[in-house]
């Protein structure tokens, strides 16, 4: 009988070490074997997931997720907003969509000045005019034209379920929803069923998006027309000139998201795989990864006062030339050759001081010699085939425009406010803008969503991304560090601590509590000025591991998120 037992103990011990369900170890995040989705809500990764098991592909998977998150996240989250997505297939072959909003038609470059030229204050932040032209819809349909398995209808199903039958909002989400609410009020000039009058939205509240629920079976049953034309396009011109917004039926009917190819570069034995123009993340982000190559981080430590000096650096030469020289390519001649030239950055560099940090003011952009004549939400998928996707999107700040489209019950995005409004004058990031990011009618803004993936020795290594306006790039650039330069898990890589320098202004923001006080008179003893700030970046990434496994990892710290897998 005890023979019995102990054969039948050790079938079971082999049954269940045979099952491909995914774990977690300490210092790790999610482990699986057969594909894994990490993103900012655990319901949209749980959506992802679920395509997976039932026969999905990467692409199956990115497109549900993104669908689930405009239900669940739509802070964030979006049917009207835009999308970068940057792809590595598991032959190697890499590709890119670019979902990003356009100028209106009716737009022109002093469309937020007033008579005197000077800026009126939010025009380009709140309501019907700061709306560019959505494009996140256009890009999920053709991506799962081109590469999905199952059937359009099945990849959307999920998040019209949670939209029809509601879900409970977490802490941070209630919060959101409160904080947002007399704008809601002012903007909108109808009752939003996310305005509560009775009392604040609480962790635990059951909430439904009826009428995003027929926005979203429009789209599962005509596609891109379930959107860019028809009943939703109609309701959304309704908006618009209630609101005396300038998007037409024209505008929707004529969007299309561009395919484009990713810029590389190498870094030791890797290659950095991102998202080119009109987003400057991917640019920006290969010229710090090429000044890194230089700087023995792995030596001096991840937050060493050296570090944090020369990495801040780094970026505020790369944010001088974003200002100057980054837009949309089918309107500027974007000089992405000079500026990914490993010459011509280390050129940039070379002017940097191991002691003294360099005066902003006497950091221009870099001399290129030839040019021809904060709220967004990232998520990372990959399937059991190696299949990647990286994909960012956004309605820029937190609920967009603050615009409510009655009827759609979704949110409309205020991305006219990353066009340079006024050459010189900051963004709500901080950012410095100039003629190549102008305001011209069917020109898409710069972005700096930076969705990235990295190969190693011909070999998926990881997926990652991040939101946080003008943050992402240095976000994404120090958890890439930390794990190829400072050898940590993707766990540790995302929980660990961050800083952003952007150029202007002429400050590091640190995350509380990253650095001790002798670190921080270092820096300050070279010149550095440091602001202390709650959080950077809410990241969530995958990292392949040497036996096939991979390893997802969602920023519990900074957000509600979750990485799933089986």
């Amino acid at each position: 009988m005890r023979n019995q037992f102990y054969l039948f103990f050790l079938l079971v011990l082999f049954i269940f070490s045979c099952q491909p369900t995914a774990q977690k170890t300490a210092n790790r995040g999610t482990l699986a074997k057969n594909g894994l989705v990490s993103s900012s809500h655990p319901l949209a990764s749980e959506v992802g997931v679920n395509i997976l098991k039932k026969g999905g592909n990467a692409a199956d998977a990115t497109v549900a997720t993104f669908f689930a998150l405009s239900v669940v996240y739509p802070v964030a989250g979006n049917i009207a907003g835009s999308a970068f997505v940057v792809y590595r297939l598991k032959d190697g072959q890499i590709g890119s969509i670019d979902g990003r909003e356009k100028a209106p038609a009716k737009a022109h470059r002093d469309m937020f000045l007033d008579k005197d030229g000077n800026v009126i204050k939010d025009l380009s932040l709140l309501g019907h005019l700061a709306v560019g032209v959505p494009g996140s819809v256009d890009a999920m349909v053709e991506m799962h034209k081109k590469f999905g398995k199952l059937a359009w209808k099945d990849v959307i199903q999920p998040a019209i379920e949670l939209a029809n039958n509601g879900f409970k909002l977490t802490k941070r989400e209630a919060e959101s929803l409160n904080r947002a609410k007399e704008q809601f009020k002012k903007i909108n000039s109808y009752s939003l069923h996310v305005v509560r009058e009775d009392r604040s939205w609480q962790e635990g509240d059951l909430i439904f998006y009826k009428d995003l629920a027929k926005a979203l079976e429009r789209i599962r049953d005509s596609g891109r027309d379930g959107f860019y034309k028809g009943e939703t396009a109609e309701l959304i011109a309704k908006e618009m000139e209630k609101g005396k917004g300038i998007i037409t039926k024209e505008d929707l009917a004529n969007y299309k998201a561009v395919w484009r190819t990713p810029v590389t570069t190498a870094y030791k034995d890797c290659k950095i795989i991102s998202m080119p123009p009109p987003s400057s993340g991917g640019i920006a982000l290969l010229q710090l990864m090429q000044g890194s190559e230089n700087y023995p981080f792995t030596k001096w430590g991840q937050l060493n006062s050296q570090t944090i000096h020369t990495m801040t650096e780094l970026e505020r030469r790369v944010y001088a030339d974003r200002a100057t020289h980054l837009g949309d390519p089918d309107f500027y001649k974007v000089p992405s050759e000079m500026l990914l030239n490993p010459e011509y950055n280390k050129k940039r560099n070379a002017s940097i001081s191991p002691v003294q940090k360099t005066l902003s003011s006497a950091i221009k952009e870099g001399n290129v010699k030839s040019i021809e004549s904060v709220e967004t939400t990232h998520f990372s998928v990959v399937d059991k085939e190696g299949n990647a996707f990286s994909i960012t999107t956004t309605l820029n700040s937190y609920f967009g425009s603050k615009v409510m489209v009655e009827g759609g019950g979704f949110f409309l995005n205020n991305e006219m406010d990353d066009f340079s409004v006024k050459a010189g004058v900051a963004n709500q990031f901080g950012a410095i803008g100039g003629e190549a990011n102008a305001i011209i009618a069917n020109k898409r803004m710069l972005s700096s969503m930076t969705p990235t993936i990295v190969e190693k020795n011909g070999k998926l290594l990881m997926v990652v991304g991040s939101p946080g306006g003008t943050t992402i790039i240095t976000t994404v650039y120090q958890v890439m560090l930390n794990v190829l330069a400072h050898k940590m898990t993707m766990q540790e890589a995302v929980n660990a601590k961050r800083f952003h320098h952007q150029w202007q202004p002429d400050i590091i923001l640190m995350e509380k509590g990253a650095i001790p006080d002798s670190v921080k008179t270092r820096l300050q003893n070279m010149g550095h000025i440091i602001s202390e700030i709650g959080g950077l970046g809410k990241v969530d990434a995958i990292l392949r591991l040497p036996n096939g496994m991979y390893e997802g990892a969602s920023d519990l710290n900074r957000s509600d998120g979750a990485a799933l897998g089986y």
